[in-house]
């Protein structure tokens, strides 16, 4: 994203979600996904902090005709942030959304006061195994029954364990496939060719940041589940080793939607980051005017 081919210069005015009270933090979602598809955070986290969960430009209710590039959400993230004259901010970012959130750092270091980077890296590597038609037709159709009849466990065993879920997730449970249906399968209908085709291009390009992550002061968490295929956990650990004031963590028996998967243990794990950097949450003249 550093090398800016930008196909636009007007900021997208995203599709915004807004929860709560008191210092802002902005919730970036992953690909596919939506501003909804973050909801596991946003729900628990607006408790006691005004949450931001936008649809990114070409997903959920951000519609966007014509081609872009990633350097463009950039542009419209920051015309968020002054659209609702959030002076500072903490970031959370759930894989494309964390690679996001690390540009914002890079970008605006003195309005982020912090970063939750989930299941991501400024080097993304993945360990994907090739995808045959029976995986394409057992994830229609444990989709499609789960998205009718949410977490069935007749459909969870014959056709959940044998889809491309297994690469998603490890635990194969009730709550996990309830986020299936109700926040991964809307999402995936409404992300639109343009944004694929935006992201498969950087990853097409080689993007790597990691020799910029020093360059970033602010406190950041990185989480990862040990099992994770679309971006590697040795990536996300690559990434936590390069930045400064960072606190890792990795949960065992997990994928790439582990807060789907353990939410009440991931969050109380940010709540505990939280309560350790209190200067990322800081109230007074810092917060929303």
């Amino acid at each position: 994203m550093s090398d800016r081919q930008s196909y636009t210069t007007t900021a997208a005015n995203l599709n915004v979600y807004v929860q709560g009270q008191g210092f802002p933090i902005l919730a970036l979602h992953g690909h596919p996904g939506s501003g909804r598809s973050l909801s596991v955070f946003t729900n628990h986290l607006s408790k006691r902090y005004k949450t931001f969960a936008p649809d990114l430009r070409g997903y959920g209710k951000s519609r966007w005709n014509g081609k872009f590039d990633m350097n463009d959400h950039l542009t419209d993230l920051e015309a968020l942030l002054d659209r609702f004259e959030i002076e500072k901010c903490l970031v959370l970012g759930w894989s494309l959304g964390g690679i996001l959130a690390m540009e914002l750092a890079l970008r605006l270091p003195k309005r982020i006061t912090g970063l939750i980077l989930v299941a991501t890296a400024a080097k993304p590597r993945g360990s994907h195994p090739p995808i045959s038609w029976q995986d394409n037709l057992y994830t229609g159709v444990a989709a499609l029954l789960n998205y009718i009849k949410p977490s069935w466990q007749w459909n969870i065993e014959t056709f959940g364990k044998r889809s491309l879920f297994r690469y998603l997730i490890q635990q194969h449970t009730s709550t996990s496939y309830n986020y299936i249906a109700t926040e991964a399968v809307p999402a995936y209908l409404q992300t639109s060719p343009a944004a694929t085709r935006a992201l498969y291009s950087a990853i097409q390009a080689g993007y790597n940041r990691l020799v910029d992550l020093p360059q970033i002061q602010c406190p950041s968490l990185v989480l990862a589940g040990v099992q994770d295929r679309h971006i590697t956990v040795d990536s996300s650990l690559e990434t936590a080793r390069h930045l400064n004031n960072c606190q890792w963590q990795c949960y065992p028996n997990t994928a790439h939607l582990f807060p789907w998967e353990i939410p009440q243990l991931v969050l109380s794990d940010i709540d505990h980051w939280l309560e350790e950097h209190p200067q990322v949450i800081a109230q007074g003249d810092e917060v929303t005017r």
